[in-house]
């Protein structure tokens, strides 16, 4: 793992706008993604190797606080830029990152379940209802035609696996309604993330690499095949032969895209948080699929894994506060 270096004692940073919640990006809401999957792992690793309960619990305390100041500061932002807002809503890649809100709603629902099943009810259900509202828009701005190909980046992928994380948290939820909402989300997860994986695969393959800030974003591919995994884990209770083919195709696309994201030259900014989420949801996969399939290796891979992303989330979150404290984070 590679992140990009820093100086023992960088220069004094010049700032070339004034910070402002104008520039708060949408995509941090990216970070309680990861930070919820990395607390929800590391919950299962409690129960399945006999890891410390309280670092999952403390991770997910955290990823609540970390969601609390940045919907208060997005609201700010709302209230004070609404155009910007709007701008950024709009905007056929950033557009995308509104549903990084709308996972996170979701997987905070799993992080408070033990602590509320009526609280996490309510949670899961907003979440359910914007994921399903961000799906629609998604939809209807494809069937407008008229996109250049040139802008199907991996974000596009993120409205889908939004709507699987509608199933992969809410399979135990108690409401009577609640499985056929599961349901449905699985259909119109599956076809959605596969359809748009399609259209961002073969912008890959036939355009212009991507620019160096997007590069982690391709990490965002695993998303489909490790949720995929969850989801259909949760709703059919069996890690049988297609949910193995989903975990070792996941578990492949990560082996392949990890030298390419993980380098020197890639520049860190908020947008290196995209790798959070789809890291968590390999690593709790791993989890999930060593406890079903006895034996060492797989044992040792999903350990592995979780300490991966623990290390990759700790490094993410010092940065991010870093460029916060010097301004750089709301510089534009």
């Amino acid at each position: 793992m590679s992140f990009p270096s820093t100086p023992l004692h960088p220069p004094a940073v010049v700032l070339t706008t004034t910070p402002s919640l104008r520039h708060l990006p949408v995509n941090l809401f990216a970070s309680v993604m990861g930070l919820s999957g990395l607390a929800l792992a590391w919950r299962q690793a409690a129960g399945q190797f006999g890891a410390p309960a309280v670092v999952g619990e403390a991770i997910g305390a955290f990823a609540l606080a970390v969601f609390g100041v940045l919907a208060a500061a997005y609201l700010a932002k709302l209230a004070r830029h609404p155009d910007a807002v709007v701008a950024e809503f709009r905007h056929p890649v950033a557009g995308n990152f509104f549903g990084t809100i709308a996972i996170a709603v979701l997987l905070l629902s799993a992080v408070l379940q033990p602590y509320g099943s009526t609280l996490a009810g309510v949670v899961w259900t907003l979440g359910t209802a914007a994921t399903f509202l961000l799906s629609g828009v998604v939809v209807s701005r494809l069937l407008r035609g008229g996109i250049d190909a040139k802008l199907a980046v991996p974000a596009w992928v993120i409205p889908g696996v939004a709507t699987l994380d509608i199933a992969v948290t809410g399979a135990r939820m108690p409401m009577a309604w609640a499985a056929e909402v599961n349901w449905a989300a699985m259909a119109l997860g599956t076809v959605l993330a596969l359809v748009l994986l399609v259209m961002v695969l073969s912008r890959l393959v036939h355009h212009d690499a991507l620019a160096g800030a997007m590069v982690p974003s391709l990490m965002v591919l695993i998303g489909p095949f490790a949720v995929g995994f969850l989801a259909y884990t949760a709703m059919t209770g069996a890690v049988d032969r297609f949910a193995s083919m989903l975990f070792y195709f996941a578990l492949f696309i990560f082996i392949v895209l990890a030298p390419k994201v993980f380098r020197r030259d890639v520049p860190f900014a908020p947008s290196w948080w995209a790798i959070g989420f789809p890291l968590a949801a390999l690593g709790n996969a791993a989890l999930h699929y060593a406890a079903a399939h006895a034996g060492w290796p797989l044992q040792a891979l999903a350990l592995a894994l979780l300490a991966f992303l623990t290390v990759v989330l700790a490094v993410l979150t010092v940065r991010t506060l870093r460029i916060a404290i010097d301004g750089r984070l709301l510089a534009g």
